[in-house]
């Protein structure tokens, strides 16, 4: 009995065996730590849902923190059976995932979260180039988070253009480092870790960040003295990248149950993001953080370069990434932002339950469990 279960187990981890696959626990790889809420809202509480939901037929270990394999090398480990499923991040593969990344690209203009994660998860489920390029890394996409929407995180006060001129302002590059120099600002590239050591001793002036960061890990609340509301992009990823022959090997009801829980994982990530936001924003607030909204050339410069960054994103793209056009993509994006944005109107962000019925209503209950993924 004993060498049963641990041939079992070897073939599950090397996606050998369709019927333990199907049937045994899953590896499913996470590099965030536990506390993270993609880990925590996402992959530990679906980890539950999911052995409820099959009816004990597949259950998942979790490993966090980049135990099973790290986050550059997450695909590759599902490409190769290591994991049956973890989260991507497209970003640490920009040469295998270039369409990903344009689109990566094209969150720098997001102004909502919950319709950024929704559309790119749309996107993925079913767009042929998106879909495609998945495949060629082994991959079947399953749904996809957006971070918060990110703010100036300051020692000083930013309200208008003249306010950013000269200073020192942490980014993650791309349109990020783009959109500062716009401003009159100097970009600089510092590791997530070293940015509250930076603002301190004053080697930096400001952050580009999502404003979870204020109270969480980070705790940028702790040194920096304003946060502007200036809505600059999203970050987006994939929550869920299954193994294609682990996804195949399961059964029509087991793929209809990883798609009804992820609707409600989905929902629970961003939930779980906005009311982080607004706590964050509560404590600075009375921390004695200034919290200031933009002036308006401020925004209006800032909606003068996401319009020309759209305009040039094609051509940049193309020429960057080694893509062909990608206008098709693009436009297919703006188009599904625009959707949700609508879907979500009135909708209780606060609950996941009432943000996943609609996920459910207008997309994964839509998704045929019997064929999708398995050409």
């Amino acid at each position: 009995m004993k060498l049963r279960h641990a041939m079992i187990g070897l073939a599950a981890l090397a996606g050998l065996s369709s019927a333990a696959l199907s049937q045994q626990t899953w590896q499913a790889s996470n590099w965030l730590a536990p506390a993270h809420i993609l880990n925590e809202f996402v992959y530990q509480r679906w980890a539950e849902d999911v052995a409820k939901a099959t009816n004990g037929s597949l259950r998942l270990q979790v490993h966090s923190s980049g135990s099973l394999v790290p986050a550059p090398s997450t695909m590759q480990g599902i490409r190769d059976g290591v994991a049956q499923v973890g989260i991507v991040y497209p970003g640490y593969t920009p040469s295998e995932q270039p369409l990903n990344n344009v689109v990566n690209d094209l969150v720098f203009t997001s102004d909502d979260d919950f319709a950024a994660a929704f559309a790119f998860t749309e996107l993925g489920l079913t767009h042929p180039k998106l879909q495609a390029e998945w495949r060629r890394n082994g991959g079947i996409f399953g749904g996809g988070y957006a971070t918060p929407v990110y703010n100036f995180i300051c020692m000083k006060p930013i309200r208008s253009v003249a306010d950013v001129r000269g200073l020192k302002i942490r980014t993650a590059g791309g349109a990020q480092s783009n959109w500062v120099r716009a401003l009159g600002g100097v970009p600089v590239s510092v590791p997530i870790g070293d940015v509250y050591s930076g603002l301190e001793r004053g080697s930096i002036d400001c952050t580009l960040s999502d404003p979870t960061n204020l109270d969480k890990g980070n705790k940028f609340w702790e040194v920096a003295k304003a946060v502007t509301r200036l809505p600059m992009g999203v970050v987006i990823g994939a929550n869920w990248i299954y193994n294609r022959d682990a996804w195949k090997a399961l059964t029509t009801p087991q793929r209809r149950a990883l798609l009804d829980t992820m609707a409600l994982a989905s929902a629970r990530a961003q939930v779980a993001y906005h009311v982080g936001v607004n706590a964050a924003i509560d404590g600075s607030r009375q921390r004695g953080l200034a919290i200031l909204a933009p002036a308006d050339d401020l925004t209006a410069k800032l909606a003068e370069f996401n319009r020309d960054f759209i305009a040039q994103l094609p051509k940049t793209s193309m020429e960057t990434r080694r893509v062909q056009d990608p206008s098709d993509l693009i436009q297919a994006f703006r188009e599904l932002e625009t959707k949700w944005k609508k879907l979500l109107e009135g909708v209780d962000r606060t609950n996941p339950d009432a943000v996943a019925a609609v996920l459910r209503e207008h997309l994964y209950g839509k998704v045929d469990a019997a064929t999708y993924g398995l050409n």
